[in-house]
């Protein structure tokens, strides 16, 4: 029988990362789809009402499949509804277990794949029925749920795995990253920061410059962007408000410098919402203030990441790359 990765039949083996806070809106997920391969839609973090609009939005862009990405910890569960009424075609789960929607998802002929840090939630998410994996590494930007390198998490996942389909996160930016993650075993990849810095992507210009600009050296990995996640690493270039915490010797919430300076504001319809340092929200399209204060997530790979192109013509590099890497 045909596998996730079959039945979507994407001429290209990789998807957007589901970017949350809208990062990954419809106009990089119907440019991905448009392109060749699977846009993923950045549902985490939002309301039920944003979601369903967004996934409207996608669908007047694109009459290609696509996926939307839900953060379970922040989840209400008016999110997953928005994507259960919409049949969104695949539904990705991260953080959390996926069993109690799975069978819900399955009825309505939609796709469930779990995002895992490595084997053991993998093993657990298959057993609940995943159609897919997505297995990361500590390279990767934004929220981090693996403990070791994308070498290891893989390698360890596919040998637990047996036939599940599993795609790798973490670190790529480049074809030739994705015909290495190919070569050990991935059925696709999914890339984040590479596609944060395009034209599509829903990020105030300066945050894409400053994906262009870092190194990977510049990177962190903490658990500081706490108000609104708490206890849950990510990776993000280290600012201001990351120097000014270290500097007053890691201190835990409640006694960081700073603590509920309003650092700017991000819109929610026809509002503005003050976003507070020590905030998980990125500066998303609409964001205004120090942007030098915020979460800006972004993983290893920026090392590889020297231009803002559009989606498709990222893409077409991406194949162009992983064709002459795998010949």
């Amino acid at each position: 029988m045909p596998d996730l990765i079959e039945r979507l039949h994407t001429p290209c083996p990789i998807w957007n990362a589901g970017m949350g806070g809208g990062l990954a809106g419809p106009a990089l997920v119907a440019a991905v789809c448009e392109g060749g391969g699977l846009g993923v839609l950045g549902s985490g973090g939002l309301p039920g009402d944003t979601v369903r609009e967004l996934i409207q939005a996608t669908r007047a862009l694109t009459s290609r499949p696509f996926a939307a990405n839900i953060i379970l910890p922040m989840s209400a569960g008016d999110d997953i509804e928005a994507c259960f009424d919409a049949r969104v075609p695949v539904l990705i789960l991260f953080w959390g277990d996926i069993q109690p929607y799975v069978a819900d998802a399955h009825r309505r002929g939609m796709f469930v794949v779990a995002q895992c840090g490595g084997p053991e939630d993998a093993v657990a998410a298959a057993d609940a029925g995943a159609d897919a994996i997505i297995v990361q590494g500590t390279e990767a930007g934004g929220h981090v749920k693996a403990e070791q390198p994308l070498s290891e998490t893989l390698a360890a996942t596919l040998a637990a795995l047996g036939p599940v389909p599993v795609l790798a996160a973490g670190g790529l930016a480049t074809g030739a990253d994705i015909a290495a993650a190919l070569d050990r075993g991935a059925r696709a990849v999914s890339l984040g920061t590479r596609f944060l810095a395009t034209t599509e992507a829903a990020a105030v210009s300066e945050y894409k410059s400053r994906i262009v600009a870092a190194h990977a050296a510049d990177t962190v990995l903490t658990k500081m962007f706490d108000l609104g996640w708490p206890d849950a690493q990510h990776r993000v270039i280290r600012n201001t408000t990351f120097d000014s915490w270290q500097a007053a010797g890691s201190p835990p919430s409640g006694q960081r410098p700073g603590e509920g300076e309003e650092i700017g504001t991000i819109g929610a319809g026809d509002a503005r919402v003050p976003l507070p340092r020590y905030s998980v929200y990125p500066p998303a399209t609409g964001f205004a203030g120090d942007l030098d204060a915020a979460a800006l997530y972004a993983g290893e790979s920026v090392e590889r990441v020297t231009d803002i192109p559009s989606a498709a013509e990222l893409l077409s590099r991406l194949m162009d790359e992983l064709r002459a890497a795998s010949a």
